[in-house]
């Protein structure tokens, strides 16, 4: 199985889930599309996963690289009908390049908080032997709003309806992340766009408090995010 990830900015790679990768020796490469990498020839590979990054959908004057993204992946839901995996910003992009649209989310979404699946996540593969009501890292200012006929939401909380959903058979993706390692509460913390938002959400001294909340959930974290792999895996095979 040969595995494809876009990637919007060198620390949010897919995190603990590499584990679960090498684990079971998969062969993965990613793209730095914000580094100037060129998307590849999408047809040697079974499944792609598109990352989060501090940029939003709509910005493509800053980032050129986000019209190919889109087209690559809608080409790759709506031609290839392969497996399809999006945390965060990979969540916004699945529903804006197939013609939905992402919207601000004020306040912005940011801590240690509580997603809850739908009756229609709590049926669907990728949920499958997960807790229904789950704490989950949540670090963003927008929001999918509109999506489109073929689409199920499969999770919510109370600030985003939208937490998590199904296109079609083939793709999926999650508003919050399930990838989160010991350091990526440290980490994204020292991405500029990142700790400005977390400032501007919960105040100047509101990292300690992220970093407790994340820490603490860990195991959860860690559990939830081998489920979530299974799971996806089980609809490539």
């Amino acid at each position: 199985m040969k595995l494809l990830v876009f990637q919007h900015i060198e620390c949010e790679h897919p995190g603990k889930l590499r584990d679960y990768l090498n684990r079971d020796g998969v062969d993965w490469s990613s793209v730095a599309l914000d580094e100037g990498e060129s998307i590849p020839d999408l047809e040697p590979f079974d499944a792609l996963w598109v990352m989060g990054g501090p940029m939003d959908v709509w910005d493509t004057n800053e980032h050129p690289w986000l019209i190919d993204e889109k087209a690559a992946i809608k080409r790759w839901i709506r031609e290839f009908k392969r497996p399809y995996l999006g945390l965060c910003l990979g969540h916004q992009l699945l529903a804006d390049a197939l013609g939905g649209s992402c919207g601000k989310l004020v306040p912005p979404e940011i801590g240690v908080l509580d997603i809850e699946l739908t009756d229609a996540g709590k049926k669907d593969p990728i949920f499958k032997d997960m807790p229904h009501r789950q704490k989950a890292l949540q670090w963003h200012s927008v929001q999918v709003q509109n999506v489109t006929d073929d689409t199920v939401i499969l999770a919510s909380s109370k600030a985003c309806e939208n937490q998590a959903m199904r296109v079609g058979d083939n793709a999926w993706s999650m508003q919050y992340h399930v990838e989160v390692e010991p350091d990526t509460v440290d980490t994204w913390s020292q991405v500029p766009a990142y700790r400005q938002a977390l400032i501007n959400t919960l105040g100047e001294e509101a990292l300690p408090e992220l970093l407790a909340g994340a820490t603490a959930n860990l195991d959860d974290f860690a559990a939830n995010s081998e489920l979530l792999y299974r799971n996806f895996m089980q609809s490539v095979n």
